[in-house]
C-alpha cells in the first residue's frame, strides 16, 4: 500500500503543480494578451517542463488541462470550449501532438535515464560488493586454517596463501611459480601427479587423498588434499588445493593403531579377552582374541551370552547361567571362573571379570575381561604335583627345607619333613623354643655360632651337625646345609637351608669303619697266614716267566733257589711223563683263562721230589692289555703221599674183601654145591624123560619139548648160581652202576637159600617196592648182606627154644636213603660190646678174624652209607646200613 501510495504521489504533485504553472502561464498570457499559437507554445513548454516530472498521465493530464485552457480562454469564441477558428485548430492538434509526444519523449528518456542511473546504481553496488566479497576471500584465503594452493595443468604453482607457505618454511613468492612437485617427498610426486591428473580430468568434482609433504629444512608433514579442478577466466583449467596438517591427527591415529595392535598384541600374549554386554539391548561385542579363546569366527557368529552358555563345559553350564541370569536381576560386578569344553574335546579354563557402567543412555553395561588361565590351572596342577613330589621325596630321603628370618628369629617357612625330623606333627602348631628343646643340649651352641659366623662373613654356603633328641629317647642326626640372603638392605636377611636326616649314614659310617678296621685286622691276619703257611704266592708276566714269589718260600725252603725268570713248565719234573697235562696248561696260559689245581711235581731246595698244586688267574691293566697270571700254590706232597697210602689201603682193603668173599662162598660151598646140583638132577630127569617120550613108538614130541625146555631153565638157574658165584670170587676193579637194592638182596638169598635151611632158619623178608635206585658196586653189596645174613645164622645156632626167623627188611630211612636190615633172633650182642662190634679183629666167635663187619663197614662208607647196629627188644640183634640215593633217581 505504501509503495502505491508513493507511486502516485509523484504524478499528483506533478499535475497539481504543472496545473498551478498552467493558471499561472494562463493568468500571464490573459494579462499580456498572448497570442493563442504562444500561448499553446507556453503551456506546451510548462507540459513538457512537468513531464521531466516522469508521470506520462499527468503529463497527458496537463495537456488536456492545457487544450481546455487555450480553447476556453484564448481560442474564440471566448470563454467556450468550443473553436471556430480553423486556424486554431491545427494549432491545438500540433500543441496537442506536440505535448503528447514530447511528454512521451521526455518520460521515456527519463524512465532510460533512471533505469541507467539504476543500472548504474546496481553496477556500482555489484562492483562494491564484488570488491567486499574479494576482500572477504582473499581474507578468506589468507587467514583460512588450510593451506591453499593453486596450481594450473603444468602443476605449476599460480597462488599460495601465506599459511600454505608458512606451513612449508616458505615465503609465498618462493612458491608461486615453481612446480608443486617440489613439496612433495620423491616417492610419493608419481602418486601427486596421478592425483592432478584425475581432477583435470573431471571438473568441478571434489579429490581428496592423504599425502605427505616436505618443509623447506626437509622435515615431513602429513596433510589432506581437497582438490577441485575450475576453468580459469580465459577457460584454462586450474586446480585449487586445499591442505590441511592432518599431522597430528595422522600421529593420534598411528597411535591409536598402535595402541590397537599393542592392546590386541597384549590380548594375545596374556590370553585375556574383551567383552561387553549390554543387557537392556542385548548387544555385546568381544575382541578378537575372545573369539579366538572360544574358537570362533567373528564372521559368522554373534558374540552374546548365550554363546558363553553353548562353549561351556556341562558341569560349569549351571553356575554360568546363574551368574548371567544373576547380572541381568541385579547389575552388579561379577567375578567367576568355569571351563570351556572346545570342539575338538579340548578344555580351557577361563576366568571373566566384569564391571557394570552406565551408558550415556543411562542403561547398564558390563565391560570385562575373560582370561585364558588354562596354562595357569596347568601349571598350578603341576606345582601341586610338583609339590606333592618333592614332599614324598623329602618324605623318603628324611630331608626338609626351610627359611630363617634373621631379624624376627624364626622361621619363614619349613616343611613338614622338618617338623617329622622334629618329632611333631606337620599340623601340629610348634613354637621355636619347642623345636629348640628338642636339640641336643651340646649341639645348640654350636649350631648358634654357626649360623650367627654365617651371617656375619655372609657365607654363601655352611654345613653344621647337630642332634635331635626324641620323645621316646632316641637320637636323630642331622646334617644341615644353607646359604644366606642378602635383603635390599644389604644386610643378611634370610637363611636358606635342608635338614637331612643322616643317622642311618652316621650309624652305615660307623659300621663302616668298624668293618674297616676288621678289615684291616683281617687283612693283617690273612698276611700272617700267608707268610706262615705253606701256601705262597707268585706272580707271572705276561712271557709266564715268574717275576715275583713269597719271600716265606725262600726262607722255609719250600722251593729251589733261582726260579725267578724260569717257566713253569722249566720248574717242573714231570713235563715228559704227562705231556698232554702240560699242552693243556699251556694252551689255558696262552688264551688267557683261569686255571685252579694244576698238579705237577718238581724239587725242593734239598733236591727231593715235592708236589706242587697251583690256581692262578690272569689280570690286565686299564686298557685291557694282559700283564701276566697271579696265583696261589701249595706244598700237596704230603697229601699225595697220604693218597698214596689210602689208595693202598682201599687196594688192601679189597683184597681182604676179596678173600673174605672167597672165604664166604668156602662156607657157602655145600650151599652152592646143593644150588647146583638141584638144576643138574632137573636135568637128568628131564633128559631121561626126554628120551622115554622120544623112544616110544609114537614119539610124543609135545612132552619132550616141554622136558626139553625144563632143562634149559634148569640149566639157566645153575648157569647163574655159578655166575654170582664167580661174581663174588672174581678179582675185579669196583664198578659202580646204578641198582635196585631189593634185587641184590635176592641174589644174596638165592646164595644163602641152602644155608638157611640147614640151619633151620626161616627167613622173612619185608621188602619195600618202588624203591628209588642207589649208585653202587653189586658184589660189594652183596657181600656185605652176605656177611649179615650169615652172621645172623651163626647167631641162632645156640637158639632151641624158639623158631630161628631171619628178617631182611628194605626202606627209606627219614633222610630217604635205601635202608637194609638184617634181624636175627639169637643172642644178641652184649651191651659192653656194642660200640667195638664194627671194629677191625673184634669178634664174639670162637674161630672168627674180625674182619667180616669191619670190611662191610668200609664198604658201605665207601659208598657214602653207615653202617650201624641197632638195639632191639627182645632177643637177637639188628644191623643195617642205609645208603644215598642215585643222582638221577634223586632228579
Amino acid at each position: 500500500m505504501r509503495n502505491q501510495i508513493s507511486s502516485l504521489k509523484r504524478p499528483a504533485s506533478q499535475f497539481t503543480f504543472g496545473s498551478i504553472t498552467l493558471a499561472v502561464v494562463t493568468l500571464s498570457c490573459l494579462y499580456l494578451h498572448a497570442h493563442f499559437a504562444a500561448t499553446a507554445f507556453a503551456y506546451l513548454l510548462v507540459v513538457l517542463l512537468f513531464s521531466l516530472m516522469g508521470s506520462f498521465i499527468a503529463s497527458s493530464a496537463l495537456c488536456i488541462v492545457a487544450i481546455a485552457a487555450l480553447a476556453y480562454y484564448f481560442a474564440p469564441p471566448a470563454f467556450s470550449l468550443r473553436i471556430d477558428d480553423p486556424q486554431d485548430l491545427p494549432v491545438v492538434v500540433a500543441f496537442f501532438i506536440a505535448s503528447i509526444v514530447g511528454a512521451h519523449l521526455i518520460g521515456k528518456l527519463r524512465q532510460e535515464r533512471e533505469a541507467a542511473r539504476v543500472v548504474a546504481a546496481k553496477l556500482q553496488r555489484s562492483a562494491a560488493d564484488l570488491e567486499d566479497r574479494e576482500r572477504r576471500w582473499r581474507a578468506i584465503f589468507e587467514h583460512n586454517p588450510a593451506m591453499y594452493f593453486m596450481v594450473d595443468e603444468a602443476g605449476t604453482v599460480l597462488n599460495v596463501n601465506t599459511l600454505g607457505a608458512t606451513q612449508l618454511g616458505y615465503a609465498r613468492a618462493e612458491l608461486i611459480g615453481r612446480s608443486v612437485q617440489e613439496v612433495f617427498l620423491e616417492e610419493d610426486r608419481a602418486f601427486v601427479r596421478e592425483c592432478v591428473r584425475t581432477c583435470l580430468e573431471d571438473v568441478g568434482q571434489t579429490r581428496t587423498w592423504d599425502v605427505q609433504k616436505v618443509r623447506k629444512d626437509g622435515s615431513v608433514l602429513w596433510v589432506r588434499e581437497n582438490a577441485k579442478a575450475m576453468l580459469w577466466a580465459n577457460e584454462q583449467p586450474i586446480i585449487l588445493i586445499a591442505c590441511e596438517d592432518i599431522t597430528e591427527r595422522r600421529r593420534t591415529k598411528l597411535a591409536l593403531q598402535r595402541s590397537e595392535a599393542h592392546l590386541a598384541q597384549a590380548q594375545e600374549l596374556s590370553h585375556t579377552g574383551s567383552f561387553s554386554w549390554n543387557p537392556t539391548t542385548g548387544e555385546a561385542f568381544w575382541s578378537k582374541e575372545t573369539f579366538r579363546i572360544f574358537q570362533l569366527d567373528p564372521q559368522t557368529v554373534p558374540p552374546g551370552p548365550q554363546l558363553v552358555v553353548e562353549r561351556t563345559h556341562p558341569d560349569d553350564r549351571a553356575s554360568v547361567r546363574e551368574i548371567i541370569d544373576r547380572a541381568m536381576r541385579d547389575p552388579s560386578d561379577f567375578e567367576h571362573e568355569y571351563r570351556l569344553l572346545l570342539p575338538d574335546g579340548s578344555v580351557k579354563h577361563i576366568h571373566a571379570q566384569a564391571r557394570a557402567t552406565r551408558t550415556a543412555s543411562g542403561d547398564i553395561e558390563f565391560v570385562g575381561a575373560a582370561t585364558d588361565v588354562t596354562a595357569a590351572r596347568r601349571a598350578e596342577q603341576q606345582l601341586r604335583r610338583s609339590e606333592a613330589y618333592l614332599a614324598e621325596a623329602q618324605h623318603l630321603s628324611h630331608t626338609g627345607s626351610w627359611s630363617w628370618d634373621v631379624y624376627r628369629q624364626d622361621f619363614i617357612y619349613r616343611s613338614a619333613e622338618v617338623d617329622r625330623l622334629f618329632g611333631f606333627s606337620p599340623q601340629e602348631p610348634i613354637s621355636i623354643e619347642i623345636i629348640r628343646s628338642r636339640i641336643h643340649p651340646e649341639d645348640l651352641p654350636r649350631l648358634q655360632e654357626v649360623q650367627r659366623q654365617a651371617i656375619e662373613h655372609e657365607e654363601e654356603r655352611f654345613e653344621y651337625d647337630f642332634r635331635i633328641l626324641l620323645p621316646d629317647g632316641g637320637i636323630r642326626r642331622i646334617h644341615s646345609v644353607a646359604h644366606v640372603v642378602i635383603g635390599s638392605d644389604g644386610n643378611v636377611s634370610e637363611l636358606i637351608g635342608t635338614h637331612m636326616d643322616v643317622t642311618e649314614q652316621h650309624a652305615a659310617r660307623e659300621r663302616l669303619e668298624n668293618t674297616l678296621a676288621a678289615l684291616r685286622e683281617s687283612e693283617q691276619r690273612f698276611r700272617d697266614y700267608a707268610e706262615t703257611a705253606s701256601d705262597w704266592l707268585w706272580e707271572t708276566g705276561p712271557d709266564h716267566q715268574v717275576t715275583h714269589l713269597s719271600e716265606h718260600t725262600s726262607a722255609v725252603g719250600i722251593l729251589a733257589t733261582g726260579l725267578m725268570g724260569l717257566l713253569r713248565w722249566d720248574i717242573a719234573c714231570d713235563v715228559e711223563e704227562e705231556p698232554e697235562k702240560w699242552r693243556r696248561h699251556r694252551a689255558t696260559l696262552e688264551a688267557h683263562l683261569p686255571f685252579r689245581d694244576l698238579v705237577y711235581r718238581t724239587v725242593n731246595r734239598t733236591g727231593s721230589p715235592i708236589y706242587v698244586r697251583t690256581s692262578g688267574k690272569p689280570f690286565f691293566d686299564g686298557k685291557g692289555n694282559f700283564l701276566g697270571y697271579r696265583g696261589v700254590s701249595t706244598d700237596i706232597t704230603a697229601t699225595i703221599r697220604a693218597d698214596q697210602a689210602e689208595q693202598e689201603l682201599r687196594k688192601a682193603q679189597a683184597e681182604l674183601a676179596h678173600v673174605t668173599r672167597v672165604t664166604t662162598l668156602g662156607e657157602l660151598t655145600t650151599s652152592i654145591a646143593h644150588e647146583i646140583n638141584q638144576p643138574l638132577a632137573a636135568i637128568i630127569s628131564n633128559a631121561d624123560a626126554c628120551l622115554g617120550w622120544m623112544g616110544r613108538e609114537a614119539p610124543n614130541l609135545s612132552a619132550a619139548r616141554s622136558s626139553v625146555e625144563w632143562i634149559i631153565e634148569d640149566a639157566i638157574r645153575a648157569s647163574e648160581v655159578i655166575r654170582r658165584v664167580r661174581a663174588l670170587a672174581k678179582k675185579g676193579e669196583i664198578e659202580m652202576v646204578p641198582l635196585d637194592i631189593n634185587e641184590v638182596v635176592k641174589d644174596v638169598i638165592a646164595l644163602v637159600t641152602r644155608e638157611l635151611v640147614s640151619h633151620r632158619v626161616t627167613l622173612r623178608t619185608e621188602l619195600a617196592a618202588a624203591l628209588p635206585t642207589i649208585l653202587g658196586d653189586r658184589i660189594q653189596l652183596q657181600q656185605v648182606i652176605i656177611n649179615l645174613v650169615m652172621n645172623g645164622i651163626e647167631a641162632m645156632d645156640a637158639v632151641t627154644d624158639r623158631t630161628r626167623e631171619l628178617l631182611i627188611q628194605s626202606s627209606k630211612d627219614d633222610l630217604g636213603h635205601v635202608q637194609i636190615a638184617v634181624t636175627d633172633c639169637g643172642v644178641g650182642i652184649a651191651e659192653n660190646d656194642a660200640d667195638r662190634v664194627l671194629d677191625p679183629f673184634f669178634t664174639t666167635k670162637s674161630s672168627g678174624l674180625g674182619m667180616g663187619l669191619s670190611i662191610c663197614r668200609s664198604i658201605v662208607e665207601a659208598h657214602g652209607g653207615r653202617l650201624s647196629m641197632v638195639h632191639k627188644d627182645g632177643p637177637g640183634a639188628t644191623f643195617q646200613f642205609a645208603l644215598p640215593l642215585h643222582k638221577e633217581a634223586v632228579s
